[in-house]
């Protein structure tokens, strides 16, 4: 799949490991890219050529003007780890192709093997029983028995079969197939917020990457995105239990006068 590329750079790199993202539930996995991304100096090294892997469904029109179609992006970044043993590789896709999944998978694995990539990580959102005033944790997967240690030594924890969708999950499974240690670091997420963005679970899964690729990272600005979210949580769950209390809960006044109704029936 040489053709699909178009390189922006060639630098030399040290025993590379590679980060790769999509949108996905509460949006941890592309939380943490964009914010590794944003406080770490990586640079551009290549794009995929979109067409391959996505159909546009549609054009916009400015201005009365047919603009020409828009495809996903699918972008890789590098980062000169001076501080760690593995620089870093940073894949970011802006969606998740609707049947050339496992293409596209092969197609990253093909430039990180090109580089030399060891081990390949990805992130996602791990649903979970929490309430959402709860502290998330992280758990984590590997793609073979010697990682399990290092999981554990993370303080990871494993919740026995579970199933990873889309390509945060999938991708794991290519490296396999082809002999590279993957893992995968989850951030827990309330089953009942699952379409609102959860940088909590964010905050949770960069603070073990940051030991695990061996970088450092300003977290000041997601422990405010995470509180902030939060707040907002505790708002609308206040909202909603105010709803429910209302719709089960009838004021005295109302229960009376159905008392009175029922009783000028009864005489009838």
């Amino acid at each position: 799949m040489d053709g699909l590329f178009k390189i922006n750079a060639r630098p030399r790199l040290k025993a590379p490991v590679m980060l790769a993202s999509w949108p996905g539930v509460g949006n941890v996995s592309l939380i943490v890219a964009t914010y590794l991304r944003r406080k770490l100096d990586f640079k551009n090294l290549a794009e995929i050529e979109p067409s391959y892997f996505f159909d546009p469904i549609g054009v916009l029109v400015k201005d009365h003007l047919v603009e020409e179609p828009q495809f996903p992006q699918s972008r890789f970044y590098y980062f000169k780890n001076k501080a760690g043993k593995s620089d870093v590789i940073l894949f970011i896709g802006e969606d998740q192709p609707s049947s050339k999944g496992y293409e596209l998978a092969n197609c990253i694995m093909d430039l990180g093997e090109r580089y030399g990539v060891t081990r390949v990580y990805t992130c996602a959102a791990a649903l979970s029983q929490i309430h959402h005033s709860e502290i998330p944790r992280a758990w984590g997967v590997g793609t073979n028995q010697g990682l399990l240690d290092e999981l554990k030594q993370n303080n990871l924890v494993h919740k026995g079969n579970i199933q990873i969708a889309g390509l945060n999950g999938l991708l794991l499974g290519v490296a396999k197939e082809r002999g590279v240690d993957g893992v995968c670091v989850l951030g827990e997420v309330p089953m009942n917020t699952t379409r609102i963005p959860n940088p909590m679970a964010a905050l949770a899964v960069v603070r073990v990457l940051m030991t695990m690729l061996q970088v450092e990272v300003d977290l000041t600005e997601l422990n405010e995105m995470a509180n902030e979210t939060a707040a907002r949580m505790k708002e609308v769950a206040a909202e909603v239990m105010g709803e429910y209390i209302d719709m089960f809960t009838q004021p005295i006044w109302e229960q009376g006068q159905e008392e009175e109704e029922e009783g000028e029936e009864d005489d009838e």
